[in-house]
């Protein structure tokens, strides 16, 4: 019995929820001519995940569409943006999601990426759904505030596990996404 009760459990355990990531909307800040766009375009195209850049200089956006079945690495977005001399003014990724049950100020594990929504009313996301990322550095500092006063979570701080998270069962200074739908 003690050996099915401890099989169950690892079993559960390395249940994630699945989405597959299959494109982001990226606005940037600090653009002022096409040079700086062409830039943030070269940048995000030598990200290894990232399959192409479609630009819309008019509202400094870039549609960036990810390789299928590569894993998605945010964080790099940023990195290749910022590399460029520029910053992240909103980052929206639209992945396609099998029965991920979200609900307000509470983490959930997609692909092995932990994810706290915030803002957002519980619901299962099923097919294609838009998610925004609202870490510090990922949109500006006023939408930032907004979305940080709504939860009382340290994590939201830093993106790092803390102990709100670790009781959850979050691996201690993991990388924790804070979004909303």
């Amino acid at each position: 019995m003690k050996k099915i009760i401890v099989l169950l459990m690892v079993v559960l355990v390395g249940i994630t929820s699945q989405a597959q990531f299959k494109q982001a909307s990226l606005q940037a800040a600090g653009l002022t001519c096409a040079m700086c766009t062409k830039a943030i375009n070269k940048a995000l195209e030598q990200v290894a995940f990232v399959q192409g850049v479609k630009v819309d200089i008019k509202t400094s956006t870039f549609l960036v569409d990810f390789k299928e079945g590569v894993p998605v690495e945010f964080d790099a977005v940023k990195k290749a943006v910022e590399d460029a001399g520029f910053s992240v003014a909103k980052l929206t990724v639209t992945g396609v999601f099998n029965n991920v049950d979200v609900q307000n100020d509470a983490h959930i594990k997609i692909d092995g990426k932990t994810f706290h929504f915030l803002k957002v009313n519980k619901q299962t996301l099923q097919g294609e759904q838009a998610i925004t990322l609202v870490d510090k550095d990922f949109v500006t500092a006023k939408e930032y505030k907004k979305y940080s006063a709504a939860t009382a979570m340290a994590c939201v701080k830093t993106g790092r596990a803390q102990n709100c998270c670790t009781k959850d069962g979050v691996a201690a200074d993991s990388r924790i996404y804070h979004v909303t739908i």
